[in-house]
């Protein structure tokens, strides 16, 4: 049987538009010189998913040797959404990402789960006309196993009957800590996945998931 509710994490498997935030990133810190360049982007690169603000507390810890003051964070996080907002909204679907929304999204309800914050999610589903698509769009802070939870609960959804697809090891552990099947994203047809997991290389490949090929995450 096709799944009873698909959740998407949104850049990656959405939109083509994780570069546009990884130059953001590395913008962002350039005053700081090309070794912390390198290491915000290789934390970023390797924490996909994760809340953009997490990634600034950990780049004062680790980089700058301090903590991150609250008026700070906020400035990084306006200035990160200036870098980022208008390259996101320029970005490519990912293939078959837009026809798989548009054919399916009628039958079987669409949720988003992003570490974008929710406001600029809200707004960048709205620009790029896919709100029709989705019941609902949800982003940081909440994290998503939280996220996932609350879908679960609040449409009574059996978790093994809910697909979750994302491109990064934070979808694959929200999915796995909630007990959904779970499909990954990823170009090179691996990803940052265990072995075993069901990997895709874009959303051309989703019609295949539909009814087998999926599996429930242990």
């Amino acid at each position: 049987m096709p799944p009873r509710a698909i959740i998407f994490d949104f850049d990656g498997v959405i939109l083509d538009s994780v570069g546009v935030k990884t130059k953001a990133f590395a913008q962002l810190v350039e005053a700081h010189g090309l070794e912390a360049v390198r290491k915000m982007v290789a934390y970023h690169e390797a924490n996909g998913g994760v809340s953009r603000y997490r990634k600034f507390e950990w780049f004062y810890r680790e980089v700058l040797g301090r903590e991150l003051l609250e008026d700070e964070s906020r400035e990084m996080g306006d200035r990160f959404e200036n870098l980022a907002f208008e390259g996101v909204l320029a970005a490519q679907f990912i293939p078959g990402a837009q026809e798989f929304l548009a054919v399916h999204s009628a039958a079987i309800p669409f949720f988003v789960a992003s570490g974008t914050p929710q406001d600029e999610l809200v707004r960048i589903v709205q620009k790029r006309g896919l709100a029709r698509y989705f019941h609902e769009v949800h982003g940081s802070p909440a994290v998503k196993s939280d996220i996932v939870r609350d879908i679960l609960k609040r449409y009574a959804f059996v978790p093994g009957e809910v697909l979750f697809v994302g491109d990064a090891m934070t979808d694959f552990e929200a999915a796995q800590e909630c007990g959904l099947k779970f499909v990954g994203v990823a170009s090179d047809g691996a990803g940052p996945f265990p072995e075993g997991t069901r990997v895709i290389a874009d959303l051309r490949e989703m019609e295949g998931c539909m009814e087998h090929g999926a599996r429930s995450v242990e």
